[in-house]
């Protein structure tokens, strides 16, 4: 699929590049919004030199950038190195989810035993804040963002390193279609009672408990992210199977 338009213009409302110490880093951080809201949609090609210069970065930090994001699963190449924004079948995608599910319902039995109640009491207020950004709807890639810190603020708390980097790895090659699914009205409800679930299993720091709400609210995400993906083709016209 061919990057049509002006790449500027496909910038839009996405947050503006920022600067930090690693123009890759800001640079990934930028495309990484670009394709969770599908700017970049599944199988667009990535042409450097119309990124480097909507970016406002040279090419060799955005090749940086872009290989970081393949690295994470976002983005794969062309036999010929060409890059493109991945499209992994949803076979592919409950893999990664059913193994997302055993790593965060590992961490959190080891978050129940390591956490201080300090990093607890910041998980529950990260759920509020997911429950209010729910209600306001006014910024829905910060809404999908605070989720997502809600679910690392659990892993971080595990105190495994091993453990945190390999679900960051699982995390980031999800990311898109977690947050296609995050946009599903009809599932928000009872995700929030899920994780309602999670946080008060947690303040009891019942092991057994914490690990089986986080792997049923991983369950649940696998559904929600397949009828997220065919009602996405639905609307687009294409009826067909996997």
């Amino acid at each position: 699929m061919a990057l049509s338009g002006d790449i500027k213009n496909l910038l839009g409302d996405t947050e503006t590049i920022t600067r930090s110490n690693s123009l890759a880093d800001d640079a990934a951080q930028t495309l990484r919004a670009m394709i969770l809201l599908e700017k970049l949609p599944p199988g667009t090609a990535l042409p450097e030199r119309d990124l480097a210069e909507a970016l406002g970065v040279s090419r060799t930090p955005l090749r940086e950038a872009i290989r970081l994001l393949a690295t994470e699963g976002l983005v794969q190449y062309t036999a010929a190195r060409r890059p493109f924004v991945a499209d992994p079948t949803l076979t592919e995608i409950k893999n990664c989810l059913r193994i997302q599910g055993a790593l965060e319902a590992l961490a959190g039995q080891l978050a129940c035993e390591y956490a201080t109640d300090a990093e607890l009491q910041h998980i529950e207020q990260l759920n509020r804040q997911i429950v209010q950004a729910s209600a306001d709807g006014s910024d829905r890639l910060a809404a999908f963002r605070t989720d997502m810190d809600f679910h690392i603020a659990i892993v971080a708390a595990a105190k495994n390193e091993p453990l945190a980097e390999t679900h960051a790895q699982y995390n980031a090659r999800l990311w898109r279609v977690r947050f296609l699914s995050s946009q599903r009205s009809a599932s928000r409800q009872s995700t929030q009672r899920e994780h309602e679930n999670i946080v008060a299993s947690l303040l009891a720091r019942n092991k057994s408990q914490t690990a089986i709400d986080l792997k049923q609210h991983l369950t649940t995400a696998e559904t929600n992210i397949e009828l997220a993906v065919n009602e996405k083709k639905n609307n687009e016209g294409d009826t067909t199977g996997e």
